[in-house]
């Protein structure tokens, strides 16, 4: 069933894209990853201009990040102050990842830098979870347990304006949060994607942060980098597609639900290793859709917006018309998902609790 999408102007099988999307939330709430670097190139390969696919998965990463931030917030795992600090240096690399962005659209190559950006960032990561899960496969069948250094230190310690986190019981820099989020806003702005990635892996090895308190303030951080890459796509482009997003939204929020279901009764690393093959795999078909796919071009024919239904219409007008207001509101969909999906799973959450007591006198 194809549909056609009134800003990226293509068709597109959105059911497929509703599946894929609850797939991938399912992956993102199992491991505690974010599922932008996987359903962007989905959303490439199903047809989408990379251009378009960036902006819309930053949008459904927003939905996402608000739902899993507000359930971490009612659980009170989340440290504000670590994580405005590293929104401020995510600020600052989002907008300078927008002019890069805007600097290779102008110049026409902005489809084959994201290509690009997504194969080798896919090559890399999937190469260290796979070495990670063969060497923790082995480790376990020969029960050998290796205690880690939680903490190092590196030069970015050393930088002056040290200050108390109380939440996270550390004293640092300012920088070093800074600069951390300067990084994962850069390329959230060029690839559409949370930056989890990056971000859970700093928080770890690099500010040295509780382990508890880590998910939900990376989920918090991701709210502000994808709302700021949200708008200033919104803004300078036009190319947030609510029909898209809406759809992107719903399936992942669905997906993180169950994913963090399943979970909490299996253990995650089990399945590592066939996330990292699933990411070299996607690496692996990316660079062959660059480099040595036929492209085939269709020519779309709107006639002045006539065959357009009124809703796709209507954001069509609204994305030229007034695409800062357009911006916003494709955040308050995001907003309103997200909280509710949240709110409505800790009701039920509740709702077994109560029963299971009754049960239990």
């Amino acid at each position: 069933m194809e549909y056609f999408l009134p800003i990226a102007e293509v068709y597109v099988n959105l059911p497929l894209i509703f599946i894929l999307s609850l797939v991938v939330g399912v992956l993102s709430g199992l491991f505690g990853v974010g599922g932008g670097f996987l359903m962007t190139p989905f959303l490439i390969f199903l047809g989408v201009p990379p251009a378009y696919a960036v902006p819309n998965e930053a949008n459904n990463i927003l939905g996402t990040s608000i739902s899993g931030s507000t359930t971490h917030y009612l659980k009170g795992t989340l440290d504000y102050k670590m994580g405005f600090m590293i929104v401020i240096g995510g600020a600052i690399g989002t907008i300078l990842g927008i002019i890069t962005f805007s600097y290779f659209k102008d110049i026409g190559k902005i489809n084959i830098v994201i290509s690009l950006s997504y194969m080798y960032i896919l090559a890399i990561i999937g190469t260290i979870m796979l070495v990670q899960g063969v060497t923790e496969i082995d480790r376990a069948r020969r029960k050998i347990i290796v205690k880690k250094k939680l903490h190092s230190h590196y030069w970015i310690h050393g930088l002056p304006f040290r200050m108390r986190f109380k939440k996270s019981k550390l004293y640092e820099s300012a920088f070093t949060p800074i600069i951390i989020g300067l990084v994962v806003g850069y390329i959230a702005a060029i690839m559409g994607v949370g930056g989890a990635f990056i971000l859970v892996p700093a928080m770890i090895y690099i500010i040295g942060m509780p382990t508890k308190l880590i998910p939900g303030t990376s989920l918090f951080v991701t709210i502000f980098v994808s709302a700021i890459v949200t708008v200033l796509h919104a803004f300078n482009y036009g190319s947030i597609d609510l029909m898209l997003v809406m759809i992107l939204i719903l399936g992942s929020i669905l997906g993180v639900q169950v994913g963090q279901k399943v979970g909490e009764k299996f253990d995650s690393s089990e399945f590592k290793t066939i996330l990292a093959v699933l990411l070299l795999l996607v690496g692996i078909a990316i660079a062959y859709d660059a480099f040595f796919a036929e492209k085939t071009l269709e020519v779309v024919n709107n006639n002045g917006n006539q065959s357009l239904s009124p809703f796709a219409k209507f954001i069509k007008d609204i994305s030229i018309n007034v695409p800062v207001l357009y911006g916003m509101f494709s955040i308050l969909l995001a907003l309103i998902l997200g909280v509710g999906s949240a709110i409505i799973r800790r009701f039920f959450s509740n709702l077994r609790k109560n029963i299971q007591s009754v049960k239990s006198k």
